[in-house]
């Protein structure tokens, strides 16, 4: 195989036996290699195969901003906890559920407890996913010295449910992917910023959408969420609230839903977020 670009000294993109583009991670593959040299096969941990029409350098600029050991604990994790192939050689799967871990970890180093207000409605709507998550948890933590908190498994479990969502017809996933375009635009025009459409933190929040839409499409959409926090989203982001307000009638009008006042709350919080780091126009 050889080298096309070097993200760091353990992620390398790389041309792969068949001419097609693959992401390599290992300890040491990038370190003083070149594009255009041939992969060190021996250090080569893991290969991701980008998949459904995913950008291969977008993929591998995640990878790099994690610990290589992470990715193996959760690979390992995975196979432990009986997922099928199809899990594993999901690149999107293992690179959201290493980002995770590895956001959980430096959190827990950090001291920050995070609570889930979720479990009860993964555990009641998603059994299958949620009992995969807790066998995810469990595994993961045997590799760590300090194993990570109960709860982690919920946010486990709709990683899991997000990944089942794109199979089967792709005509609810094309609307999907055409609204998620104009959300963001509504947030650049809202805001006067240009977002980095390639960044982690859109990255994240396109992930949240996609929570979204699933809740929408199953008629499962939040509505019974503590008052007090969602009055305190309300209070806290104003200019997001109102830009959530724009969103949810497009969501409304393409998608031929009604979008409860809990969901609002929520994407306008993350819309807060993603507008944290956009560049003024």
């Amino acid at each position: 195989m050889e080298i096309l670009r070097v993200f760091n000294n353990n992620v390398v993109l790389a041309k792969g036996a068949d001419g097609g583009e693959v992401i390599l991670t290992g300890r040491g593959l990038g370190f003083q290699a070149k594009p255009g040299q041939t992969v060190d096969e021996s250090k080569v941990v893991r290969t991701f195969v980008p998949a459904d029409g995913r950008d291969p350098d977008h993929l591998a600029q995640m990878l790099s901003d994690i610990d290589p050991e992470t990715i193996r604990t959760v690979v390992g994790a995975m196979q432990e906890a009986g997922l099928g192939e199809r899990e594993l050689a999901s690149t999107t799967l293992v690179l959201a559920l290493s980002d995770h871990i590895a956001g959980a970890i430096a959190r827990q180093r950090r001291g920050i407890e995070v609570t889930y207000p979720l479990v009860g409605e993964v555990r009641n709507l998603y059994p299958r996913e949620y009992e995969q998550g807790r066998a995810l948890l469990a595994a993961i933590n045997r590799g760590l010295d300090t194993p990570l908190p109960d709860g982690e498994e919920t946010s486990l479990a709709m990683h899991l449910v997000n990944a089942g969502f794109s199979t089967g017809d792709l005509t609810y996933t094309y609307t999907m992917t055409g609204v998620i375009q104009q959300m963001l635009d509504i947030i650049e025009h809202s805001y006067g910023i240009t977002l980095d459409r390639e960044s982690v933190n859109v990255g994240r929040f396109i992930t949240h959408l996609r929570y979204l839409f699933i809740r929408i499409h199953q008629n499962r959409q939040l509505s019974d969420e503590p008052v007090p926090i969602v009055d305190a989203i309300r209070t806290a982001y104003p200019e997001a609230m109102r830009c959530a307000a724009t969103i949810r009638r497009l969501l409304e009008l393409r998608l031929d839903a009604d979008i409860s006042e809990d969901e609002v709350a929520y994407l306008a919080m993350h819309v807060a977020r993603v507008t944290s780091d956009g560049e003024r126009r």
